[in-house]
């Protein structure tokens, strides 16, 4: 069967959470790189404006994707400054780790917030406006914890096991109406939110680049599931087939359960205080910022 060409981007307008930086912002510029014009939302109205000014054509502006309201003004200030939204990723995340039993409730509500109902409020009001064009594509990026549960990281695995699911069934109900879906599935990428990790064997830690470019890979060429590297891809379909009792015994030869649960609590010292005092409010503050992937 022949290739099909690959779709064209230029003047294609994307729509990114959590751009200000780490893989929102390498994804917004390999975006302004095929020619499509990128609307930078994050939290913090000075930063994105900042990340805007550092990528081609972009325009910044300031999204609490915890906030209906604050989303809808995002979507729609990007239609007035770019055009309609032909993509939209939902980006935005936080990961905080420790064990089960010492996360706080407010913890764990705020991932749940940023994580889960950040991404429920990008397609909910997104999709509407693809349906009425009878095209668009959306893109929610997930994890590779999103294929399994990991100690040290259990509310952050359970809500990118959210973004998994709800992205599958998305694609099941918007597939006759012209609209791509898409979910991104990396390993541990190299940002703040990673400080402190160590790779498993095998697998090493990949760029925001990486998922940069394989996001723009599924954009030209739709397809659903993109992991990062797309070697996972192949490890998670091996492991599906294997009892539990066999995948377990595999993750533990990878060292894939030390990945969350054992990592340098100095070097992600800096990244859990500012997590710690992030709340899903625009008028949150300087020292409560966001947090981006």
């Amino acid at each position: 069967m022949a290739k099909k060409e690959p779709r064209q981007l230029q003047g294609k307008v994307v729509a990114i959470t959590g751009a200000a930086r780490g893989i929102g912002l390498a994804t917004a510029r390999a975006c302004a790189a095929k020619g499509m014009k990128v609307a930078i939302g994050d939290l913090d109205l000075g930063e994105s404006q900042k990340a805007a000014a550092s990528v081609n054509g972009a325009e910044g502006f300031a999204l609490d994707v915890t906030d209906s309201e604050s989303y809808e003004r995002f979507l729609d200030g990007a239609e007035e400054r770019l055009g309609a939204v032909d993509v939209l990723i939902n980006n935005a995340g936080i990961m905080q780790l420790g064990p089960f039993l010492s996360e706080t409730e407010a913890t764990a509500h705020r991932q749940v917030d940023i994580n889960i109902h950040g991404v429920l409020n990008g397609m909910r009001l997104v999709l509407p406006r693809f349906q009425a064009r009878g095209t668009g594509h959306l893109v929610n990026i997930a994890s590779s914890a999103g294929k399994g549960g990991f100690p040290g990281g259990v509310t952050y695995c359970g809500t990118k096991h959210f973004v998994v699911g709800a992205s599958e069934g998305i694609l099941a109900e918007v597939r006759d109406l012209g609209i791509e879906v898409s979910c991104v599935m990396p390993v541990v990428v190299k940002t703040e939110l990673a400080a402190g990790l160590q790779e498993t064997r095998g697998v090493k830690h990949v760029t925001p680049e990486d998922v940069a470019n394989e996001i723009v890979s599924a954009l030209e060429q739709p397809r659903f599931d993109v992991y990062v590297p797309r070697s996972v891809g192949h490890i998670t379909r091996a492991m599906a087939v294997l009892p539990r009792g066999g995948r377990e015994a595999v993750g533990r030869a990878l060292k894939a359960d030390k990945v969350l649960a054992q990592v340098d609590d100095k070097a992600r010292e800096a990244y859990e205080l500012r997590a710690s005092r992030s709340e899903p409010s625009l008028n949150a503050g300087e020292d409560q910022k966001q947090l981006t992937k």
